[in-house]
């Protein structure tokens, strides 16, 4: 059995694949953050209740609600840290994975972007981010 004839077919399929899956995980985080989203005003909405039955002003709407916690995570130095790390160290391993397998210096440069990237993260982490102090932690509302 030829296995060179079926070669096309295994290209356009991995390239299927990939494009299913990105598609479908973005898609999926969108779901859950909006799934939470509703989750979350939904139980606001029961306590607003609550305190308009029992006679207490009611409640306003957590600044969190209106924030991307992503975002936040995002932005602590930590995470610029980890970011910068990496694309540095993928890119790395990549210059060496493509070297080793092809002996083709030229297509292992291919491995330069991801640490470009990563010495761009490093470079900004270090003069800026670690300067950053840590954004607080929301502090819980005062129990009525």
């Amino acid at each position: 059995m030829d296995t060179h004839q079926y070669q096309p077919f295994f290209h356009t399929l991995i390239a299927i694949v990939a494009v299913v899956m990105g598609v479908g995980f973005s898609i999926f985080r969108v779901w859950t953050s909006h799934q939470r989203k509703k989750e979350m005003l939904a139980l606001h909405h029961k306590e607003r209740l609550l305190a308009i039955e029992h006679g207490r002003d009611v409640p306003p709407l957590p600044p969190e609600f209106f924030q991307d916690d992503r975002r936040q995570r995002d932005l602590a130095p930590t995470a610029q840290l980890r970011h910068a790390l990496f694309w540095l160290f993928g890119g790395v391993a990549l210059t060496i994975a493509l070297a080793l397998n092809l002996r083709v210096i030229e297509r292992a440069a291919w491995g330069l972007i991801p640490i470009a990237i990563g010495l761009a993260h490093l470079a900004y982490y270090l003069a800026i981010g670690r300067h950053q102090t840590t954004p607080p932690a929301p502090q819980p509302l005062p129990k009525a």
